[in-house]
């Protein structure tokens, strides 16, 4: 047992801090049980073991004594969070192992969906409302019998996580597969295109009656999936809630433990449409969104392994940021104007059924599984041409409407939104913030994932979140690095300042972050590594072309990095809980011309510590100063720590107006505690 094991199972500290990730992630289930009893009692533990019990989220204790009209989610603005594909390191039970290695300051844990996949098993593009069994751990199952499902197991895991004092949360995602179990037993919930060869010919309002109708002779050619089921033949009682969708499912498609039948079947659906034309329409991102067109060229051309000729589509009249995305299809929650002839959208006329379809869903998963927060996945779709309203119903935004349904329930669950806070009218019709503010978003992921710490452009946004963080209801993340982001066309933005990234981070105390997994330990890749060393490329799977993987994820082997990066969450256990919530005071804030980049801050009141990084990645800098605190004009600053610095930690000279620091070498970090001289 290492020394940080013995730390942690002696609750001295709250993390396993001297052993890489893919290193715990090796460690027996029993071992891993062993240590979390030592550390929590053997009650608990056992309790959470059962996944009939559910252990108290930890952000329950907000609503202790409730207040009217208080915003409970509210605990998102300044959370820490890690983002989990949980395919990368293989199983939900996974995620336990490597919690073991994020301290308590890093108490949000996202996963990423971990539903049923749909085509190239993209994580994204679920098929189903089942709980993916890719995630199934045998290894658990051994050690813990009784824990036979997967479903059991996300419950137990959820409720360890709980007991370790992370909030959990799940993505909440407004499209499927386009060939989901969800579309075909739900076609009314969707939109419906019918294609000949290089021309739609069809896409009227209510092509989804005739698709019921074609579902329905389908199913009376080839019979039920299960013997002696029977099913009602008029189209409207079939598909109405009445007949409801699990028993449409189980005479689709088969019983749900019958994954290859249910497959089978799909599949011979599926080709049953094709051959009439009918496809869901792909779901589309950025203006104008709507208004699409078969692409004719022959790169647009797939023949699949059914020998299924398809086409991809494109926007007829797009704009920069124009994608439409041909393995998904959006859910169908607006009525089209004129019969859609102009794929014009009525938002004065909600469908209601599917929303409350698609909010119930999601709230069932949050009741089911005990989760805190959703990640709105592409939150930035605001569709209407004249921008965000000044007024919003219910019915203004999908995301919007699952939260507030599952905060009837929980009053903390919070909101993170992905949208990247690109100008208005690019992303989105109308000013993301402003759709941010109205859809009761409590923080965004933001964009500084996608750009060099230092750089001009960096510079700029930062500082601009900063002003929105001010000023705004939503709180943009200072984002380390994302599952989308870990990807062969974005290594220039991680060979360094990494150390910097974290810091910020942490230490920023009224700000949210997020880091995805593999951060941690990534190694720099000045040309791009194998497949196999990026994240981003196992949310789908694919076996040929230039997004292939061959194996399992491959964690990173940076020590150096890691080794620094450990530093800081061990000074972050040490300092965090003397500023836990502090507003900050800038004292140096980021220069928007990019021309000083040293940046400074304290706390607003009481100021205990400042905090100093170089965010110039190329130069050191040297006889640099930073300006006496408003509140203490006379403190003594004591050094805490520094990493990449070019001199020793030394208190720093005053001169009555600023303090001198030590030189700083690029991306260094630096942390000074504050004291009066009567201290």
């Amino acid at each position: 047992m290492t020394n940080s094991t013995e730390a942690y199972r002696l609750s001295r500290q709250s993390f396993i801090s001297g052993v890489m990730p893919a290193e715990v992630l090796r460690w027996p289930a029993q071992e891993v049980l062993d240590l979390l009893e030592a550390r929590y009692g053997k009650g608990p533990v056992g309790r959470a073991l059962q996944p009939e019990e559910a252990v108290a989220s930890p952000l329950a204790a907000f609503v202790a004594e409730p207040r009217e009209g208080a915003r409970y989610s509210r605990w998102l603005r300044s959370a820490n969070m890690v983002g989990i594909n949980v395919r990368t390191i293989g199983s939900f039970w996974q995620v336990v192992k490597y919690a073991l290695t994020l301290p308590d300051c890093q108490s949000a844990v996202h996963l990423l969906p971990f539903w049923e996949p749909g085509v190239v098993d993209s994580l994204y593009g679920m098929s189903s409302w089942r709980i993916n069994t890719e995630f199934f751990s045998e290894e658990l199952a051994q050690a813990q019998p009784h824990l036979d499902t997967v479903e059991k197991q996300l419950k137990i895991v959820v409720n360890l996580l709980h007991l370790m004092g992370k909030a959990v949360g799940m993505d909440a995602i407004p499209h499927t597969d386009r060939y989901a179990e969800i579309v075909l037993a739900n076609p009314g919930f969707f939109e419906w295109l019918q294609r000949k060869d290089k021309e739609i010919i069809d896409h009227s309002a209510d092509l989804h009656r005739a698709v019921e109708r074609s579902v329905l002779q389908w199913l009376t050619a080839k019979d039920g999936a299960v013997a002696g089921l029977t099913w009602p033949e008029d189209p409207v009682t079939f598909f109405g809630h009445g007949y409801g969708e699990n028993n449409r499912l189980r005479v689709l498609f088969g019983e749900s433990q019958k994954t290859d039948q249910r497959n089978q079947r799909r599949n011979l659906l599926v080709q049953w449409l094709f051959d009439k034309g009918y496809e869901p329409v792909p779901a589309t991102m950025a203006p104008p969104y709507r208004g699409i067109e078969v692409d004719p060229s022959d790169k647009a051309k797939t023949t699949d392994s059914e020998g299924r000729v398809w086409r991809d589509y494109r926007i007829s009249k797009p704009e920069p940021m124009s994608r439409v995305f041909g393995p998904l299809t959006r859910y169908k929650f607006y009525e089209a104007l004129d019969d859609n002839r102009e794929w014009a959208i009525d938002f004065t006329r909600p469908r209601k059924e599917v929303w409350e379809y698609v909010c119930e869903a999601y709230a069932e998963v949050a009741r089911t599984y005990g989760l805190d927060f959703m990640r709105g996945d592409m939150s930035h779709v605001q569709m209407r041409p004249e921008g965000v309203p000044l007024e919003v119903d219910a019915y203004y935004d999908i995301h919007k409407a699952v939260k507030a349904r599952i905060c009837e329930e929980k009053p903390w669950f919070g909101y993170f939104a992905e949208t990247f806070l690109a100008a208005p009218g690019i992303m989105a019709y109308g000013d993301e913030v402003d759709h941010l503010e109205q859809a009761d978003a409590d923080a965004t992921l933001g964009d500084l994932q996608s750009m060099v710490v230092g750089s001009p452009v960096f510079m700029q946004q930062f500082r601009w979140y900063l002003d929105i963080l001010a000023a705004r209801q939503v709180a943009p993340s200072f984002t380390l690095m994302t599952g989308d982001k870990d990807d062969p066309r974005f290594d220039e933005f991680y060979l360094s300042g990494n150390e910097a990234r974290l810091f910020i981070g942490l230490f920023l105390t009224d700000m949210p972050s997020y880091m995805g997994l593999g951060f941690e330990c990534r190694d720099p890749h000045p040309a791009p590594a194998p497949n196999e060393h990026y994240t981003k490329l196992y949310v789908f799977k694919l076996t040929e072309g230039d997004k292939a993987t061959r194996g399992p994820y491959v964690w990173g082997g940076n020590k150096a990095l890691f080794e620094r990066l450990t530093r800081l969450r061990l000074l972050a256990e040490q300092i965090l809980p003397e500023i836990e919530g502090a507003r900050t005071q800038w004292l140096l804030p980021p220069d928007p011309t990019a021309g000083n980049k040293l940046i400074a801050w304290t706390q607003a009141e009481n100021p205990r510590y400042v905090f100093v990084v170089n965010l110039d990645l190329d130069k050191s800098l040297q006889n640099a100063k930073i300006p006496a605190l408003p509140q203490r004009p006379g403190a003594v600053l004591q050094p805490v720590a520094q990493l990449l610095s070019g001199e020793a930690p030394q208190e720093l000279a005053f001169n009555g107006i600023q303090y001198q620091l030590p030189d700083l070498l690029a991306g260094a970090v630096g942390v000074w505690k504050v004291l009066m001289l009567d201290d």
